[in-house]
């Protein structure tokens, strides 16, 4: 897929994570034992250790469009993390890089973007492992790409199962090529969230749903595992249906979802995908119905007041709930950014920890590093304690509802989902 980009859009994409690493830590020092990687997609070396890096860790996130205050926010945690650590994994110096895999032209991540980052990545030998992504679709153009070159990837957000459990046809394999993992993540998959989900709606009361999808490698997945155990509790699902994130109006989809008798209906996507829009017009045609989502709409702001008193699912226990390290963080971090934390910036800022983890054990060697982040085990981490197994799963299986009120997601109740109801 090859697309043409302004030179507006080069200069506004730049300007973006450029300012994720200024907005947190002041200016970096000049770097120059590390070869940066291109201010095309990426910000300038962050580094305020002595001397200079001896390796580059760049986050991959989208850093344009309608969640790009929580995905900055996320590379700011990543940076917060790896200050913690006095820039250091064991005897390396580590410098950091925002890197954007969005485009202006469409407000989210870009298969292009991501495979050329990933080409970028794979052929800076500074880069010793990289964190991301946010978006499971970009996840599975990348990944591929840095297997090929034994370099790892953590991610702080990717639930769709397929790239580390058999999920559709030829997954995971085919993005190892090399047969040998090289991902891993900190976060829970769309087989415990979307059953966590159902749990919940069948927990207030819903007895009729209708499921939608944005047709994306997440929203798809994670739609499908809601239904699936939606049905197996009890729960009628009416619809399972795609939306067009390019639509302009979704009244005829709102009339179908009221004419379906559903009292809730489940947004399984990203809220990039004309999330906001899609939920104005359910709601103006049936403003009594329940909305309720996944990760993908865990940024109020990109959700607007319209998801006021939706239900929105997020992996792990709610920043209020974290104890020693992870409170800290809370408190710390939060204090940086003045305000709680989004959820998903805990899992950024413990994306980072656990690749500085791997590159200790590692001995600064790329396939060493890679080979590390497989059993993997942290203590009084970010998240607690937990580990990372053979096919690159944490053990981390709780999922929160949150509702929203305002500009905040208010966790609701902590689910972990039976095993009657997972797959």
């Amino acid at each position: 897929m090859s697309r043409r980009f302004s030179l507006l859009a080069l200069v506004g994409a730049a300007a973006v994570v450029a300012a994720v690493a200024a907005g947190h830590t002041g200016s970096a020092r000049s770097a120059t034992s590390a070869t940066p990687l291109p201010s095309s997609s990426c910000g300038p070396i962050v580094y305020k250790g002595s001397g200079t890096p001896d390796y580059i860790v760049p986050s991959d996130l989208p850093l344009q469009g309608a969640i790009r205050h929580q995905t900055v926010q996320i590379s700011r945690a990543m940076i917060w993390a790896l200050q913690q650590q006095g820039w250091k994994a064991g005897p390396y110096k580590i410098g950091y890089q925002s890197c954007d895999d969005s485009t202006a032209q469409t407000g989210g991540w870009d298969t292009a973007k991501c495979a050329t980052n990933g080409r970028l990545y794979a052929s800076n030998k500074s880069v010793i492992g990289v964190i991301g992504t946010f978006n499971s679709g970009c996840a599975k153009i990348i990944v591929p790409i840095l297997n090929r070159v034994k370099l790892g990837m953590v991610s702080p957000a990717n639930t769709n199962p397929g790239l580390t459990k058999k999920w559709d046809p030829g997954e995971p394999q085919k993005y190892y090529p090399t047969g040998v993992r090289n991902y891993a993540r900190v976060v829970a998959t769309d087989d415990i969230q979307g059953p966590a989900d159902a749990m919940w709606s069948k927990s207030v009361g819903i007895k009729k749903v209708f499921v939608l999808n944005d047709k994306q490698t997440y929203g798809f997945g994670v739609a499908s595992s809601y239904r699936s155990a939606a049905k197996k509790l009890g729960i009628n699902v009416v619809g399972f249906q795609g939306w067009d994130a390019k639509q302009s109006s979704y009244e005829a989809l709102a009339n179908s979802i009221k004419a379906s008798g559903a009292t809730a209906v489940f947004l399984g996507g990203i809220a990039c995908n004309n999330g906001a829009k899609l939920m104005q017009d359910i709601k103006a045609v049936n403003p009594k119905i329940t909305l309720q989502m996944p990760d993908g709409f865990s940024d109020p702001g990109a959700n607007g007041s319209v998801a006021n008193g939706a239900y929105i699912s997020v992996a792990g226990a709610p920043p209020s709930a974290l104890t020693g390290a992870g409170a800290t963080f809370v408190k710390s971090f939060g204090k940086s950014v003045g305000a709680v934390p989004n959820p998903y910036a805990a899992y950024g800022a413990q994306a980072m920890l656990v690749m500085l983890q791997a590159i200790a054990k590692g001995g600064g060697d790329r396939a060493k590093t890679t080979s590390g982040l497989f059993g993997l085990t942290v203590t009084n981490g970010i998240l607690g304690n937990f580990t990372i197994n053979a096919t690159g799963d944490t053990n981390l299986t709780q999922i929160t509802i949150y509702k929203q009120n305002g500009k905040n997601l208010i966790p609701v109740k902590t689910l972990v989902p039976g095993a009657n109801i997972i797959g």
